[in-house]
């Protein structure tokens, strides 16, 4: 058990039908990531089906801030603030490779929503509820020392600015390597494996129902418990499940647009007012691009099925243009973009941004557990309540002995270094070590903070590179599909490596050769290549929007 290649599809079909597990998880974004390490590290026999590619849904279109939950000191939800603060240092601490501290600029405007002393006693209250590190302690500045930070910022009106500590991460990274982490524990977790029907059963089980969407194979598994974590989708299980009561999901829509730091030369990260709505935003630079969001509107539609709207882009472009006004941001300026929802539970009466996003949890009378709400910085401690249900159940009924949860000090797959302390020390070692491989010294530090304690697999991989793709791209290429379950050009291209979004230019140079060497080692057939080729296109049609 624990396999996570791609190549291993048929074996774990096989173990998915002889096994009975503990627990199967229907759903493969950070939550059911989170819940199958959990169970999993407690010692449950754990499966995992995921109906798109791990994170491909909410899990890979964040912000991409694990984040303590500033603006929720607005709402009052005081609770909320410190649970997140705390577990945004745990999420740092077990996988620094994919969680990076960054000072966060809040500048503050006559009529904006915050003024010099509500910004000023708004950061102390979150320093010291969300247990703030000393170092990472929120400064205030002048106008003068505001512009001086950040000089493409808005002089009119500007009184100063407050700085704190943000956490930005990669979404879908994370995800893949608490995933991984589950896997090395035993959790058998499969992609693209839909659950289509459950079947009532008298036995000591229930028996989920799935269809192989590479290949149209349907079978089924067995399980004592069914949770049910699947996001956006969490009322289509239900569903299924024949459960229906008061509790429904509603969906609201975030769209982020990237620039060149060329167009978009922002050298510090911004949370800003927008001018008419009252709402704030982002602005962040990320490895020679910016990116800005998120919009916050309902949505009624199926998610993997959303386009990004000209409103959704004027909303960025004109909160960009109210906030930076010496750029000269235009559409064609656009040079990828990405859309998600936020599945949160229905409140009458409430705009988006109003409804909590704190996660419950209900049961139906079949057994089938859900989880819905919540934000991804708090998934380890959703996990964490999720199977202390779970265990105290089949602690009762299957008189099992399971114990408490052990993630809280568990580094993830990639993180294995004794802490934050030792990152750079880490990567500085890597750097050198890469550089014998033939990469130069920045793709070496690029790998080693990127991967982590993997980075060795991925210098085994290119040492090995053939073919036309340069070592680095073969390295990564191989290593995603032999340790990390890509299974397609667009899992490699926007899940495992951030490149469409944030390098569309190599997906561009070097998609053709990839797809080659996926459909060789991976046995497609011409059929499942031009499938392929044309989803990857689909993809590059979706994120570079500016000529639509």
């Amino acid at each position: 058990m624990g396999n996570f290649s791609a190549t291993a599809r048929e074996q774990m079909k096989k173990v998915f039908q002889e096994e009975t597990f503990d627990l199967f998880v229907i759903g493969g974004g950070i939550t059911g990531a989170g819940i199958a390490l959990d169970a999993a590290t407690r010692g449950l026999k754990v499966g995992l089906a995921e109906m798109q590619d791990f994170a491909e849904g909410t899990s890979s279109r964040s912000t991409k801030l694990v984040h303590g939950g500033l603006r929720y000191l607005k709402q009052f939800e005081i609770k909320e603030v410190a649970q997140l603060g705390r577990e945004r240092a745990i999420v740092y601490e077990n996988g620094p490779h994919v969680t990076t501290p960054v000072w966060m600029l809040l500048p503050f405007h006559k009529g904006g929503t915050f003024g010099t002393f509500s910004t000023a006693l708004g950061l102390k209250v979150y320093d010291i509820l969300a247990s703030v590190k000393k170092d990472e302690r929120r400064f205030m500045l002048s106008a003068d020392e505001t512009i001086a930070r950040e000089p493409l910022i808005k002089k009119d009106g500007l009184l100063g600015g407050g700085v704190y500590v943000e956490y930005r991460t990669d979404d879908s990274r994370l995800t893949i390597e608490v995933m991984k982490a589950a896997a090395a524990n035993g959790a058998m977790a499969m992609n693209y494996l839909k659950v289509v029907g459950f079947e009532s059963t008298n036995l000591a089980f229930s028996t989920v129902k799935v269809e192989d969407q590479l290949t149209g194979d349907q079978y089924a598994i067995k399980a004592k418990k069914v949770v049910n974590a699947a996001g956006p989708w969490v009322d289509d299980v239900r569903k299924l499940d024949g459960e229906f009561n008061n509790k429904h999901l509603i969906l609201s829509k975030g769209v982020h647009l990237v620039f060149d730091e060329e167009d978009f030369p922002l050298q510090q990260a911004i949370y800003f007012d927008t001018e008419n709505d009252g709402r704030m935003i982002f602005a962040i630079p990320r490895d020679g691009k910016t990116y800005v969001g998120t919009t916050d509107t309902f949505y009624d539609g199926d998610p993997k099925d959303m386009d990004i709207t000209k409103e959704d882009r004027q909303y960025i472009l004109d909160a960009i243009h109210y906030m930076f006004p010496q750029l000269q941001i235009t559409e064609e300026k656009i040079e990828s973009a990405w859309a998600g929802v936020r599945p949160l539970i229905h409140e009458e009466g409430k705009a988006p941004s109003e409804i909590s996003r704190k996660d419950e949890i209900w049961q139906s009378e079949s057994g089938l557990i859900t989880i819905a709400g919540g934000k991804l910085t708090g998934y380890r401690k959703m996990a964490e309540k999720i199977v202390d249900l779970v265990v105290s159940q089949l602690n009762e009924e299957y008189q099992q002995s399971y114990g408490k949860s052990i993630t809280k000090n568990l580094p993830i797959s990639g993180g294995d270094m004794s802490g934050s302390k030792y990152f750079e020390r880490f990567v500085s070692k890597r750097t050198i070590m890469g550089q014998q491989y033939g990469l130069t010294e920045d793709q070496s530090r690029y790998l080693a903070k990127f991967y982590g304690t993997n980075v060795d697999k991925v210098f085994h991989y290119i040492s090995q590179a053939k073919g036309d793709l340069p070592p680095i791209v073969y390295g990564q290429l191989y290593y995603a599909m032999n340790e990390e379950f890509a299974c397609t050009p667009t899992d490699f291209f926007i899940r495992r490596t951030g490149a469409l979004l944030f390098n569309i230019d190599l997906v561009r140079r070097y998609k053709e050769t990839v797809i080659n060497e996926m459909a060789e080692y991976l046995n497609w057939t011409e059929n499942q290549k031009q499938y392929q080729i044309q989803q990857l296109e689909n993809e590059l049609k979706n994120v570079t929007i500016s000529n639509k």
